[in-house]
């Protein structure tokens, strides 16, 4: 396997507290380190810490949204970790949710798919070192240049859940990102996307032979994310609607006990892997097969492992 990368922060380990073991990871196996922007810490400082304690990681966020900063402050945090990281660092973004977006941040979630492709052209000119000034049909810049352009410009690639984006992203960008999936939806993915892109998925990892922890676990984790209208209709598309109709509307009629309790057991083993060690390196082993070039573990704590216990038992191995 060329790719295995793990997402960072590590739960229940604060920031700097990661020196060790993001120093580690290169010695276990691990060959990415991405991290994640929700409501935690923010998607470049981890980065940043990591590229100086682990030089020999690839880095990335999956992702940051393309609407919380404005894009000329985009391409110079882009540029910062380029410059930490030369080489070694792929920038992802994605339009996030509404939740993020618009009832977290205040800004409106217009015209995701042109706000998307808007962000990308203009990242691919400004990180080039080019001076833009455009109008684009979602915001205009007028006059920006990056002080000093990245000497390599980092790849970008795109968070991508439905056909559109995943077009969008075999044609203009580097690849794309997604998660949420089990290892036979990669293939179809994989037939919007094309065989040659790079296609990263976040994979939530749980490692406990306990299979109603886990399950239990995953629920929570589940409903958290599949009422969400971006991902509700990631898995229709995907054909797990009508699975997961029951929840949804459990939810939305403010039921969240009876939402937890019609999520199909089937779904949970599908969307989280979980078993000993092995078996969770297996399952992860199966995306690849199907089509994933980079798995990105998202660790679960199960089974009564520590976090960075976990970040061991789970390193690829042979």
């Amino acid at each position: 396997m060329n790719r295995w990368g793990l997402t960072i922060p590590l739960g229940g380990l604060a920031l700097g507290e990661h020196r060790e073991i993001v120093a580690e990871l290169p010695s276990l196996g691990y060959t990415d380190a991405w991290s994640a922007e929700t409501n935690g810490t923010d998607g470049f400082t981890p980065l940043a810490l990591a590229s100086q304690w682990a030089p020999e990681l690839r880095l990335g966020p999956a992702i940051v949204p393309v609407y919380t900063r404005g894009p000329a402050l985009l391409a110079q945090q882009a540029a910062t970790l380029a410059d930490l990281a030369p080489g070694r660092f792929v920038l992802g973004i994605g339009t996030s949710s509404d939740t993020i977006v618009e009832r977290w941040n205040g800004i409106p979630f217009e015209e995701p798919y042109k706000r998307t492709r808007d962000t990308l052209r203009f990242l691919r000119r400004a990180l080039a070192g080019e001076k833009i000034k455009e109008d684009f049909a979602t915001f205009s810049v007028k006059g920006f240049k990056l002080e000093a352009a990245p000497a390599t410009p980092p790849p970008i690639v795109l968070a991508a859940l439905r056909p559109g984006m995943l077009r969008l992203a075999a044609r203009e960008a580097d690849g794309a990102i997604t998660n949420w999936l089990a290892p036979r939806d990669v293939r179809t993915v994989r037939g919007e996307l094309g065989e040659e892109p790079e296609l990263l998925a976040r994979l939530f990892v749980c490692p406990t032979d306990d299979a109603e922890e886990a399950r239990s676990i995953g629920r929570w984790m589940i409903a958290a994310y599949m009422n969400v209208p971006v991902y509700q209709a990631f898995h229709q598309w995907l054909g797990r609607g009508e699975a997961l109709r029951p929840m949804n509307e459990a939810w939305a009629a403010g039921d969240r006990k009876k939402a937890l309790e019609v999520i199909p057991d089937e779904v949970v083993d599908d969307l989280i892997v979980h078993g000993s060690p092995a078996a969770c390196r297996a399952r992860v082993r199966e995306y690849v097969e199907n089509g994933l070039t980079t798995p990105v573990l998202a660790i679960v704590p199960g089974g009564g492992l520590s976090t960075v216990e976990a970040v061991r038992a789970l390193a690829p191995g042979d």
